[in-house]
């Protein structure tokens, strides 16, 4: 297996499954419009971005959380910025998890993941890890590969809780 060293996010939402991502890999135009307007807006007050009011299409683009191609949010991340004054690779190498990062985390899926993958990241490894949220991220269904926060798979259209 070949690891992205890009995709390592220091916080444990590993950049492989991230809409943002895949949008933009697979130069998806619905759906990085899709992604602009739910991180602009939120959904009942949930999943808005901090000064993501102007957020476009053209700005759901990122390379990962280590890359020099980072989404809007990604580069003003508290979390990567801690780890790396830390000298730590990620949260998983640090002692004060869950921190005051952690709890205002500004995403409801993105907190309830980073509390559920540090800690598997820190029991079994890095590599382990990666393999584990590629494998989460499928459609029991139908085996059609999604992404981080989908709540019915694009393809069959069974309703999906894999966070």
């Amino acid at each position: 297996m070949t690891i992205n060293p890009d995709f390592l996010s220091p916080c444990g939402l590993y950049c492989g499954v991230c809409a943002i991502h895949i949008a933009h890999r697979d130069k998806n135009q619905k759906f990085q419009e899709r992604l602009a307007g739910l991180y602009r807006g939120g959904v009942d007050g949930k999943g808005r971005l901090p000064n993501g009011d102007n957020l476009s299409a053209e700005d759901i683009r990122c390379g990962g959380c280590l890359s020099d191609d980072r989404f809007m949010h990604c580069r003003q991340c508290e979390i990567r910025d801690c780890t790396q004054k830390k000298g730590y690779a990620g949260c998983h190498q640090c002692d004060a998890f869950p921190c005051r990062h952690i709890e205002n985390f500004p995403m409801t899926v993105g907190k309830k993941v980073i509390l559920r993958a540090v800690p598997y990241r820190r029991k079994v490894g890095t590599e382990k890890w990666v393999q584990n949220e590629e494998a989460r991220y499928v459609c029991p269904e139908c085996g059609n590969t999604v992404f981080r926060g989908v709540v019915k798979c694009n393809r069959c259209k069974v309703k999906l809780d894999l966070d």
